[in-house]
């Protein structure tokens, strides 16, 4: 249920969230209804934050494993998030798998962090640095205070996604993901454009193009999707 990261199954024992991002409705949203309407839950097909422990020993078979991808899990209760680590930490599989804990309020993991095995990655969505377009298109943080918050964890595996990247003002927002590199803590950038075609305020091609080419120019490996015309190294 990933069309995301490559060799990636999402893992459900929680579902939803209220930032309610307009890039959502057509993707995760919409998901959810369908899936709702299939396993009789309307709090599925409503996108109404809530659980299913009957998941929570049924860890899906492949090397990366999204942790509560139909939604964000900053809106769990602790208690329940770290059932979800101690099944993670339970789960005897016969290949490595790694796990993403993703969400748009990243300071959610600090207390958790102690817990977190050493196949946890922690991510966050940073479509831009301008808090007025951010604020437009969702409830969630805005993007200064979801990447001081993913900086100021102490933790040694850190992912940012920049998808659906949004039109930014080049030196902050590069300076934002530099300094991540600089911590030590950042394994890479996933970047790519709007796939849902929600009308977001997107930079051009080439601003894009030089922006990635001045993440790769400082060490920071990007990966990405839907990149239109940015080439990406091989």
């Amino acid at each position: 249920m990933s069309n995301m990261y490559p060799e990636t199954k999402t893992w459900n024992p929680f579902v939803g969230c209220n930032f309610d991002c307009v890039y959502c409705e057509p993707s995760f949203k919409r998901q959810l209804k369908r899936v709702g309407g299939v396993i009789g839950c309307d709090d599925c097909s409503n996108y109404v934050p809530h659980y299913h422990p009957e998941r929570l020993k049924k860890i899906p078979s492949s090397p990366i494993i999204f942790v509560c991808g139909t939604g964000d899990i900053s809106f769990c209760d602790r208690n329940y998030t770290l059932r979800i680590i101690e099944a993670i930490k339970k789960h005897k599989p016969r290949k490595p798998k790694t796990f993403y804990f993703q969400s748009k309020s990243p300071i959610y993991f600090k207390e958790f962090i102690p817990e977190f095995p050493e196949n946890v990655i922690l991510l966050t969505t940073l479509e831009s640095n301008r808090i007025d377009q951010s604020t437009a298109i969702s409830k969630a943080p805005d993007p200064s205070v979801r990447w001081s918050s993913l900086l100021g964890l102490d933790y040694p595996r850190k992912v940012v996604t920049i998808e659906p990247v949004m039109d930014f003002d080049e030196p902050i927002f590069l300076n934002w993901i530099v300094r991540l590199k600089e911590q030590g803590s950042l394994e890479y950038v996933w970047f790519g454009f709007d796939s849902k075609n929600c009308g977001l305020p997107e930079p051009s091609t080439e601003k894009a193009q030089n922006f990635v080419n001045s993440l790769i120019e400082n060490g920071i490996e990007v990966r990405g999707k839907e990149l239109h015309d940015v080439k990406l190294p091989e």
